[in-house]
């Protein structure tokens, strides 16, 4: 369905969208990335040659109107960061900044006659579940009250997208995933997810190590290649607004996590677990059948993905 098909990648040139643009590229689509205010060292110069650029600030309606012109489809992948720390003190930025460019992009590929529109959504929208949790189980309670606020934008902008897929002939793929990590990540100390921020302490032989958090929380962690893979495919077969989790179905606690990278990175600190730093909940794991009945299963083990991170940041770091 890609190839030779004009793919527009919101937020390529970050951590999600950069793999979605090398997966694009694999494919043999034309791939469009939209860059406002971003360098473009994030990846090596040559990968440069096989996208085109367009300079456009995505929070404008105009600027979006522009770039979509042409395009067959749109993969949603910009977005503010929200990161444990992130959201605890800060979190009406991402909200904001979210929803902005959500409206405009949606609204713009709806104008513009965009076939196909990705909505890349996120777990934040399920309410507390010790288990691992359904799709249909979204509006059985409030959403978790560390993701108060993130959640419920992410619910509308769902919502938005049924909406948009109502009025017109745009098909709408929504997708649910897990917390994501891998290549491009990113390992700033101010705003990083908790793989790369383990990852860059265990690399600077951080003596004692700080683990946020009591070490139990229980995670399912997808790589973000299988993410991708996950995600154009519901773009291409289930375009439909039926929201699909994306998750690899291997729950694994943080303290696992810690034990992993301590080992691949052959340090042995003192490993001290600060429950007075920001974390958010102990438990969240999602149900994976519905994606598996719809030909999607993750193929990258925690361990094989901490490894290929490891060996990522060593090269580019």
């Amino acid at each position: 369905m890609y190839k030779n098909n004009n793919v527009l990648v919101s937020g390529g040139t970050g951590f999600v969208g950069s793999n979605f643009v090398l997966e694009l590229l694999n494919r043999g689509a034309k791939v469009l990335v939209p860059v406002h205010n971003r360098p473009l060292s994030v990846w090596d110069d040559s990968v440069w040659d096989f996208v085109d650029l367009i300079q456009a600030d995505l929070t404008y309606k105009e600027d979006c109107l522009h770039a979509m012109k042409g395009i067959d489809y749109v993969v949603h992948a910009a977005g503010a960061v929200t990161a444990a720390q992130v959201t605890t003190t800060n979190p009406m930025d991402a909200i904001a900044t979210n929803l902005i460019l959500t409206l405009r992009i949606i609204q713009a590929a709806w104008e513009s006659g965009v076939e196909r529109f990705l909505v890349l959504s996120s777990h934040t929208t399920y309410p507390n579940a010790d288990y691992p949790i359904k799709e249909s189980e979204m509006w059985s309670g409030d959403t978790a009250e560390p993701y108060f606020g993130y959640g419920w934008m992410r619910r509308y902008l769902e919502r938005l997208g049924e909406f948009v897929a109502s009025k017109s002939d745009m098909k709408i793929a929504i997708v649910r995933p897990t917390a994501a990590y891998g290549q491009y990540d990113n390992f700033d100390p101010a705003t990083s997810h908790v793989i790369p921020a383990l990852i860059r302490k265990a690399l600077e032989k951080q003596d004692p190590y700080e683990v946020w958090g009591s070490g139990d929380e229980v995670r399912d962690f997808i790589n973000v290649k299988d993410m991708v893979r996950g995600g154009l495919l519901m773009l291409e077969n289930h375009a439909v607004c039926d929201p699909v989790n994306l998750g690899s179905g291997q729950a694994v606690t943080i303290r696992d996590v810690v034990d992993i990278i301590l080992r691949l990175t052959d340090h042995h600190p003192k490993v001290v677990y600060n429950n007075d730093r920001p974390t958010t909940i102990p438990i969240r794991i999602v149900d994976t059948s519905k994606a598996k009945e719809l030909g999607f299963e993750a193929e990258i083990s925690i361990e094989q993905g901490l490894q290929d991170t490891i060996e990522w940041y060593r090269r580019n770091r």
